[in-house]
């Protein structure tokens, strides 16, 4: 059986991929939570589903889940729980995004707070900044041979 992962509004489903075979099990397991949605009065948006094959090895076949009749769309990365990850196991796009939120909140205080004191600079930047750096850092230094625990 495929693992499936529940946070809030959000569900992922996911099995490793050695075969054909494991394939029509995901897709079994895809038809059997379409119909413990509706089964439940639950609506699920196929237009809010992607299907994402984690991998380093080249990927020739496309991707042709279904969930109920409509196809899943296929991409190179998704969010989910504030952390990008791409298909290729790469970090790049998760870094960059946090770089790119921790200068917009660094830019936010310092043009906020361009007259304050050191000690209401320090408690904003230790407030707004330092969760953007913290959030998902374990999943950017992971690399290789590195083991890190969060």
């Amino acid at each position: 059986m495929s693992t499936i992962r529940l946070f809030a509004e959000d569900c992922v489903i996911y099995r490793k991929i050695i075969n054909n075979e494991d394939i029509e099990k995901l897709q079994k397991d895809l038809d059997r939570l379409g119909e413990w949605a509706a089964e439940n009065a639950m609506k699920i948006n196929p237009s809010k589903c992607m299907a994402v094959h984690f991998t380093r090895a080249r990927v020739k076949d496309p991707l042709n889940y279904m969930l109920g009749d409509q196809l899943i769309l296929e991409a190179s990365s998704c969010k989910y729980l504030g952390i990008i990850l791409r298909s290729d196991l790469s970090w790049a796009d998760h870094v960059n995004y946090t770089v790119k939120t921790a200068w917009k909140a660094l830019h936010f205080i310092m043009r906020i707070l361009k007259k304050g004191n050191n000690s209401i600079k320090s408690l904003a930047y230790m407030t707004l900044l330092v969760r953007f750096l913290n959030m998902g850092l374990c999943a950017g230094i992971l690399t290789g041979r590195d083991k890190y625990t969060c």
